[in-house]
């Protein structure tokens, strides 16, 4: 009796049992999770561009709104401006790489002597421009190899560029709905929840809105002013097509944070390249040249008044972006750093600052900012 007795104060407690039910279920459910995550992030990232392109687009709509515009037709003319825009740039610089790619396969032997030649002057090298057309030309050789596998991959590449313009649609098509819906969706979500935390949703709201205006109305300035001065430089320096171009780097350099500028470089310094390598370098230095100036003197004095990020925040959020979303986190990921940054600068309470050697340039720059003009 006594041994019974102690084997059964020896047994596990009851709740052990029911922690590991417990534990394994948690298991379960976080595998369902990961796997329904995996199949839906698809989605979640469409409809996190169509947020972003909602309130972006929000303001022009409710410009229209009060203009006696009905909601759905402004939204729908603003999407229509957009798609026809990005449509006619896309065809733009893609006819203009056709047509450059047709002429170097037309007189690819005539490219080829040129660079040679080029080389050959400038740092005294003794290559036989026959024979690199040679090495070109044969069918076993590494050119012809590389070009055959490409090719083999233009079905992929097909059904690629479709899924990406379903994907455009569907985007646009959400973009649609949340616009023109807008007030209705706010109102809805807005009779579940107290008066103020009401308001909190709608002042969020309405720093988003800021925000994300402020990152496209600073990133299209800086996108005219690059254009510009770039077509000036183009022109001067007798590159192909100097406006299509100019356009170019002014746009990807400027909506593709961190590597836009190097993205945006390579379509020009190679088509320069093709007809004089000497020039290619020129644009090459231009455009370094001209990022250093907008670093420091241009984009600052832009984003002060509009974004307000710190850069070293714009940096590393474009950079986590990235690494979170690919290119689309890197482009979404400084209006949201601006918007998390003045919700976060908003809360708690503040003080007095002290004089400091340390804090008081800053102080100078803040007086600078708010000074009337």
């Amino acid at each position: 009796m006594d041994s019974v007795r102690a084997v059964s104060d020896q047994s596990m407690p009851k709740w052990v049992y029911r922690a590991v039910v417990v534990l394994w279920l948690g298991f379960l459910v976080a595998l369902a999770v990961r796997e329904l995550f995996g199949m839906v992030s698809g989605f979640l990232l469409l409809l996190l561009v169509s947020l972003f392109l909602t309130l972006a687009i929000e303001p022009g709509v409710n410009w229209l709104q009060r203009r006696g515009w009905r909601r759905g037709t402004g939204t729908g003319l603003i999407l229509f401006g957009v798609l026809i825009s990005g449509v006619v740039f896309v065809g733009a610089i893609g006819s203009l790489v056709a047509s450059q790619v047709a002429d170097v396969l037309s007189n690819s032997e005539t490219y080829v002597t040129d660079t040679v030649d080029f080389i050959n002057e400038t740092f005294g090298t003794n290559i036989d421009p026959a024979e690199v057309n040679a090495e070109i030309s044969n069918p076993n050789g590494v050119v012809q190899q590389f070009i055959g596998r490409q090719q083999s991959r233009v079905f992929s590449l097909s059904v690629n560029v479709l899924t990406a313009l379903l994907q455009m649609l569907s985007v646009l098509l959400f973009t649609f709905y949340l616009v023109a819906d807008g007030p209705r969706l706010r109102r809805s979500i807005c009779s579940r929840l107290a008066p103020n935390r009401q308001r909190a949703l709608l002042n969020t709201w309405n720093l988003a809105i800021d925000k994300t205006g402020g990152y496209l109305y600073s990133r299209a300035l800086l996108a005219v002013i690059s254009s510009f001065i770039h077509w000036i430089a183009f022109q001067s320096i007798g590159i192909p097509a100097p406006i299509a171009m100019a356009v170019w780097v002014g746009i990807v350099s400027q909506f593709i944070p961190v590597l836009g500028t190097y993205l945006a470089a390579i379509l020009p310094v190679v088509l320069t390249f093709l007809e004089s390598p000497l020039q290619a370098l020129i644009v090459i230095v231009f455009i370094v040249v001209y990022q250093q100036f907008e670093n420091y003197l241009v984009a600052p004095r832009i984003t002060a008044r509009t974004l307000k990020v710190h850069p070293a925040v714009a940096f590393g959020s474009a950079i986590l972006g990235a690494a979170i979303l690919g290119p689309i986190g890197a482009i979404l990921a400084l209006p949201a750093s601006a918007m998390i940054q003045s919700l976060v600068g908003s809360w708690g309470e503040r003080h007095d600052v002290i004089d400091d050697d340390l804090v008081r340039e800053a102080a100078k720059k803040l007086r600078r900012i708010r000074k009337p003009r």
